[in-house]
């Protein structure tokens, strides 16, 4: 068993271990107290982490993000056949360069890079090992549209429009807005995965990245009565047929495409004056995300409802609400009482 296999089987949360130091054993808590002078002398990695993973003050989920993180980033080590006893500089940026010509996106990439200077500031604190990743700069995201959410009252809007205009655009606009589904997943959506789990309606879901429909959305009776009255004008309708097909004379009752349904979402969007680059169908996701947060909602739940693998991703969505905030409670207007 390698090193890092050997590290990645520890609990995490056990800080009370022994490490062996020149020899001799000292308890983990001591190294906080008396600093180690060079982390060669720690006989296995695996303490040192846990012991950084457990000192951080944040949710689990994080801590989570962090073990996979620096799981990530000592098997590139490793496979790259380095000495962690030995690492500099250059080695960091040369893992962040394995990471920018790997495909991963600049959100991912950063995160990455995040977690590696925490650990490395961490390990200097404690006097184990200089902090090596320090001043190593994170990938700019490409500039882009940013995805705009709808308003509440812009969302009933969207479903109004097409409330009267056509049972399937309505069932299926609104179940991007209630689940956030992707459009690929409603695409690739069955009749047959509407099922139950427990008392719950559920639909399986073949998810981005996934090779089988492994996840599920909840369907509430809101989400659930619409696509159940739209699939009542189908005839003959299996569990195997698409959940949704196309009404054009040419394709009748095949699957959708994604570009259909985009376009669906892009003629409703622009029928309520939402014609703008940053309204899309992915902005009803990212309304979906939104409004869970301001109905109370909390980043977990937002992360189980997209499917984010890491809660990194899922923060971006605080943004939108902060902004509104911002808006909403100037404090430059608090001026105009004053003078």
């Amino acid at each position: 068993m390698s090193v890092i296999n050997q590290y990645f089987s520890m609990d995490h949360n056990n800080t009370r271990g022994l490490v062996r130091v020149a020899g001799k054993e000292i308890s983990v808590p001591t190294i906080y107290t008396t600093g180690l002078q060079n982390i060669s002398h720690i006989a296995d990695w695996r303490v040192l982490v846990a012991l950084f993973i457990s000192s951080q003050d944040v949710k689990e989920s994080s801590r989570s993000l962090y073990s996979r993180t620096l799981s990530q980033f000592f098997l590139w080590v490793e496979s790259s056949q380095r000495d962690l006893n030995t690492l500099q500089r250059s080695d960091i940026l040369e893992y962040k360069d394995s990471l920018l010509s790997s495909g991963l996106s600049a959100l991912t990439i950063s995160s990455y890079l995040v977690v590696v200077r925490k650990f490395y500031e961490w390990a200097e604190s404690i006097k184990a090992y200089p902090n090596i990743a320090k001043g190593i700069k994170t990938p700019r995201r490409k500039q882009a549209f940013k995805k705009q959410h709808l308003t509440e009252n812009k969302s009933k809007e969207l479903l109004d429009y097409y409330r009267e205009k056509s049972l399937r655009d309505y069932a299926i606009v609104n179940l991007l807005l209630r689940t956030g589904l992707r459009t690929i997943e409603v695409v690739r959506a069955d009749v047959g995965d509407i099922t139950f789990k427990g008392e719950r309606r559920v639909l399986r879901i073949w998810g981005k990245g996934h090779t089988e429909k492994d996840s599920f959305v909840v369907l509430t009776d809101k989400t659930y009565l619409p696509i159940k009255e739209y699939l009542e004008t189908r005839k003959g309708v299996k569990a195997g047929d698409p959940l949704f097909t196309s009404n054009s004379r040419q394709n009748r009752g095949e699957r959708l495409t994604t570009r259909t349904i985009s376009e669906i979402c892009k003629e409703g969007l622009k029928g309520i004056g939402l014609d703008g680059r940053e309204f899309t169908a992915h902005s009803l996701r990212h309304t979906t995300a939104v409004h869970i947060l301001k109905q109370g909602g909390e980043i977990t739940d937002v992360q189980r409802v997209l499917r984010h693998t890491s809660p990194v991703t899922s923060q971006i969505y605080t943004e939108s609400i902060e902004e509104e905030l911002r808006l909403q409670k100037s404090p430059e207007s608090l001026l105009d009482s004053a003078f």
